[in-house]
């Protein structure tokens, strides 16, 4: 009997049932999501923390991003180009990596294509650049860092 309620309610509002199963997935995947894609979202703070400890930090925006303003001592390697700089990176496969954009989506596509790559210990700055600023947290400008 319970099993035929189920079923109608399923038929009758497929609506609701849709957008709960979509909300029981967004959960499963923001619990598992990060340990699921072989890096890890790191907030402002935590990345200082890091970066004190001597993480390699990696900007993959545009060059006249990287110049307008960026993480001290960061790398600049443009996301369009990541793929053909891989072996130049190589030394850091295994070094904590803070890998940044504006707002953290091409870095996660960076971190994506990184952890391909044979990289194990890369973290993604949650909300980018962006999320740096607000946390009043110093940018170096003024020249690229090579």
């Amino acid at each position: 009997m319970s099993e035929d309620l189920f079923f109608t309610f399923m038929q009758e509002q497929w609506i609701l049932f849709l957008a709960l199963v979509l909300i029981v997935f967004m959960l499963i995947h923001s619990h598992f999501g990060d340990k699921m894609s072989g890096f890890q979202s790191i907030q402002p703070n935590d990345a200082v923390r890091l970066i004190n400890d001597g993480a390699f930090v990696l900007d993959v925006r545009s060059i006249d991003e990287f110049r307008s303003g960026h993480l001290t001592n960061a790398k600049n390697v443009p996301l369009s180009d990541l793929t053909l700089k891989l072996d130049s990176l190589s030394t850091h496969k295994s070094t904590p990596t803070i890998v940044y954009c504006e707002s953290g989506m091409r870095s996660s596509r960076a971190c994506g294509q990184l952890v391909k790559a044979g990289f194990t210990n890369l973290h993604n700055l949650a909300g980018g650049l962006a999320s740096w600023r607000a946390s009043n947290l110093p940018l170096a400008k003024y020249g690229r860092k090579k």
